[in-house]
């Protein structure tokens, strides 16, 4: 298999998987979001406001004050330096006194930053009020420029009068020289900065009044949720899968059995209809005859070497659908001509003269004596499609009105060992229904007496550790296996071939007259 097939096999094995672990993963994404939008519905809502300051840096003030970097330092390391500047300090202490709360809440609602790397520090405050939020950035930022202000004149002052002391030291024959222009150029400019009361530092942005909580974010919050809800569900779909063991695929029974795949009968509601119910028209639509049509065929095909006159339909489990296959398998070997009797060896619970609406004498009476083989064999009229000619007919041997306390033992007899090999004789084909082999032993006994053994599985219902404990069972047992037929597959049997015309393919039962008159065709 090249990488694209692998991958295109791989993308179906995941939708599959999404398929059928659909409700699972819905329900987590509901239930995520669910939890996510009701948590963030009643959470107290967060307003945020933001204002910014601005560090001056301007040369000139740098170079009078003294303050001028001589180790070139980087933008970065100013802007870690400007943000200490703003965190230290007792703006916050000032700000609870000024807004009549305590210094503990101011800080606890305080976030300041860089703004890239630029000279921007931006204060941002977070409330349930969002005039509050406001009115903390605004304070706090206009409280911080003012303290600035206050240390630059303070620093300014004292610079001034250092200048006047170092002018005041000079001897009067350097109070005319360079020396003492300068002092007097840089006293005058302090002074100039002094009247002006210059500050290195600017509101750069005024926080606004929030018009919308900045938390919680409800939409993202439940989107987020959603999010995790489909992760969680996507991993508990193939934990699921991991550790489910049911059969997905028809392939899948081939591999286990290690025998070929005779055919697939698709999901239908068709079929799990009685066969006849008094005198109502049932019909079998067209896929589900030519599956039974084609099941029949490859019986043939494949043992073109072999005699096949009595043939066991088997399955691990209850409810594989080995009835409904042997039933309408018989009825599309009947449907033909051949002489067919349909036995029901299920001495437990069985099923199929429900089906075919027989209340008479069966399988258990004859072993014990009461009646004839013949006697107990009820005929069923099988219609081909085309309703033209003389109608055809099966022969039903049910497992009776009484059930046995020893099924095992019945089946194990002579009288069942005879009444077997007088079908084989008497009929081109024996379908024998039987009881679940993996819960029951009473078929054991017949699986060497029969021409072939063919296994039944339904897909997404029969699982892998029962179809592998029948199968080591058979192995040992030498019987006669034919091959798989998979029941219940969604992706149905048969594709119709180009340009057939499928509405001619046969109906499954006309109407009947009476109980024991019976109505069902498979044709090929």
């Amino acid at each position: 298999m090249d990488p694209e097939q692998q991958t295109n096999v791989s993308f179906e094995q995941f939708l599959g998987v999404l398929r059928r672990r659909a409700p699972w993963v819905v329900a987590c994404v509901v239930l995520a979001a669910g939890i996510a939008y009701g948590y963030s519905k009643h959470k107290t809502k967060q307003y945020t406001a933001t204002a910014a300051v601005n560090f001056v840096s301007n040369p000139l003030y740098q170079q009078i004050s003294g303050l001028s970097t001589s180790g070139g330092e980087t933008g970065l390391a100013l802007q870690a330096s400007d943000l200490e500047l703003v965190r230290l300090g007792a703006t916050a202490v000032q700000t609870a006194h000024l807004l009549g709360l305590t210094p503990q809440t101011v800080r606890a609602s305080l976030s300041i930053g860089g703004k890239g790397e630029s000279n921007i520090v931006e204060v941002t405050a977070s409330s349930t009020s969002p005039t509050l939020a406001a009115a903390i950035a605004n304070t706090y930022v206009a409280r911080f420029v003012k303290d600035q202000q206050q240390s630059n004149h303070l620093f300014f002052k004292a610079a001034l009068a250092a200048v006047y002391k170092q002018l005041a030291a000079l001897p009067p024959a350097q109070r005319v020289g360079p020396d003492a222009l300068d002092l007097q150029t840089r006293a005058h400019t302090l002074e100039l900065l002094l009247q002006l009361g210059y500050n290195n530092v600017q509101v750069a942005q005024e926080a606004l009044v929030p018009a919308a909580p900045s938390s919680p974010r409800t939409s993202k919050n439940t989107a987020l949720g959603a999010a995790l809800g489909l992760l969680i569900g996507l991993a508990i779909a193939f934990l699921l899968e991991r550790f489910d063991r049911r059969i997905r695929q028809p392939e899948d029974l081939g591999e286990i059995y290690h025998l070929p795949m005779l055919g697939v009968i698709p999901k239908s509601a068709a079929l799990t209809r009685p066969a006849t119910h008094g005198k109502a028209r049932v019909t079998l639509p067209a896929s589900e005859a030519e599956a039974f049509s084609l099941i029949r065929a490859h019986l043939r095909f494949f043992n073109v070497d072999r005699e096949l006159r009595t043939v066991m339909i088997a399955s691990p489990e209850s409810d594989d659908g080995k009835t409904t296959v042997a039933l309408y398998l018989a009825m599309a070997a009947a449907s033909l001509g051949s002489r067919v009797l349909l036995m029901e060896i299920d001495l437990r619970q069985p099923t199929i003269s429900r089906q075919l609406g027989i209340d008479a004498p069966g399988l258990v009476d004859v072993l014990i004596g009461d009646v004839t083989t013949d006697q107990a064999t009820q005929s069923v009229l099988v219609q081909t499609s085309s309703q033209t000619g003389q109608g055809r007919t099966l022969d039903a041997l049910t497992a009776g009105r009484i059930l046995p306390p020893n099924p095992g033992e019945l089946l194990d007899s002579r009288s069942m060992a005879m009444v077997l090999e007088q079908a084989k004789s008497a009929y081109d084909l024996v379908v024998i229904d039987t009881p679940p082999l993996t819960a029951v032993s009473d078929a054991f006994p017949l699986l060497a007496k029969v021409d072939g053994v063919v296994v039944v599985g339904r897909i997404d219902r029969s699982h892998r550790d029962a179809a592998e404990q029948l199968h080591q069972v058979l192995l040992s047992s030498g019987a006669p296996l034919l091959g798989v037929i998979a029941n219940g597959s969604k992706s149905g049997g048969l594709r119709p071939y180009p340009g057939r015309d499928t509405s001619a393919s046969p109906a499954v039962p006309a109407s009947s007259t009476s109980s024991e008159d019976f109505v069902s065709a498979a044709k090929t």
